[in-house]
């Protein structure tokens, strides 16, 4: 019924081209601070989220799509990726700051 790669991980291209993608819309909704203070603090779950993901993909996909919903999970199973999404994110709103600042 559904085509799902769920033993594979992600290549470094995917996992890249989704922490831009979330960094991203973080920095345009201005939600930096608490974004890194809820990432930080849930750090230790992030496993146990990442597999209440792929347990939930059947429903969640229906809405999100279920490869996006299972590859959100597997990003997330991942410490350093989380690791990886807040450097990102205070990265992209240094340069932010510095592009507003030189406007």
């Amino acid at each position: 019924m559904f085509d799902l790669d769920l033993h594979s991980p992600l290549t470094d291209e995917q996992r890249d081209a989704m922490i831009d993608s979330m960094a991203e819309m973080i920095i345009g909704k201005r939600l930096e601070t608490p974004a890194v203070l809820f990432l930080d603090m849930h750090k230790p779950l992030s496993w146990i989220t990442g597999q209440s993901l792929l347990v939930g993909a059947p429903l969640l996909g229906l809405a999100f799509g279920v490869q996006n919903v299972v590859d959100f999970g597997k990003l997330l199973m991942e410490r350093d990726n989380i690791d990886t999404l807040i450097d990102r994110i205070e990265e992209m709103s240094a340069n932010a700051d510095k592009a507003q600042e030189q406007a």
